[in-house]
């Protein structure tokens, strides 16, 4: 399975994954970044980080950036009606 690498960007520093997690694809860990940043910006309102101007950057094995996911868009998407 392939091993993706989520390193988070924000305008006060970078914190790389040194580990990476397995999915399926780049799908799955595309959902699981959207989800995580939702998360981080629901629960931490009290930090001073200000977490819609930080980013995901997933990159594969063999350190090719796969997607950037803006914590921002990944709360727009949650917060616009689906289209059925």
């Amino acid at each position: 399975m392939p091993r993706f690498f989520f390193s988070l960007r924000c305008p006060d520093g970078s914190v790389i994954d040194p580990d990476g997690a397995e999915f399926a694809n780049a799908d799955e860990a595309y959902d699981m970044a959207a989800r995580t940043a939702r998360t981080l910006v629901a629960a931490d309102r009290d930090t001073e980080v200000d977490w819609l101007r930080c980013i995901f950057e997933v990159a594969d094995d063999a350190g090719e950036v796969v997607f950037e996911l803006p914590f921002s868009e990944a709360v727009e998407a949650a917060e616009s009606p689906k289209k059925h």
